[in-house]
């Protein structure tokens, strides 16, 4: 099992952040260009993430088939002061991708914490060093949005 974790502070109220979080439009745009998600069961993603299994698609660069992946949705008991939404996920390839987002005061803004635990196998290491430079692609995106006023029209 290999855990990454990478945190970031983001210029914005953590209300807004936990509103954004909570978007499966957010997941798409965090991730592009490198993941493209496509939904399969259900047929189309919610307005919001509810708790529960979504399978989805996924293509490396819009093009390369990655195979499928579960999502699944949890909100977790969070400490006093903090929000988070966990996404215990896995595939045929990944039997753990772990991921649980904590979002905290931070002056003004929001600290953004990234926490991925990945177990596959043989795979793991490979898999592990993906999901790092991914993980800081999502939050160099999410600084991006920020920055724009959270217009997810932006490239």
């Amino acid at each position: 099992m290999r855990e990454i974790v990478l945190s970031s502070y983001l210029n914005a109220p953590l209300d807004r952040i936990w509103t954004e979080v909570q978007r499966p439009e957010l997941l798409s745009f965090v991730a592009r260009p490198i993941v493209e998600f496509s939904p399969v069961v259900p047929s189309s993603f919610p307005e919001a993430w509810e708790a529960g299994d979504y399978i989805v698609s996924m293509a490396w660069r819009g093009i390369v088939p990655l195979g499928r992946q579960t999502i699944s949705i949890s909100h977790p008991e969070a400490p006093s002061g903090t929000r988070q939404l966990r996404d215990n996920g896995h595939s045929a390839m990944i039997k753990r991708w772990d991921h649980l987002i904590t979002l905290e005061l931070d002056g003004s803004g929001t600290r953004y914490t990234d926490r991925v635990a990945i177990e596959a196998g043989i795979l793991t290491l490979p898999v592990a060093r993906f999901a790092e430079s991914f993980y800081a692609h999502r939050q160099r995106r999410w600084q991006k949005l920020v920055d724009s006023d959270f217009d997810y029209g932006i490239a």
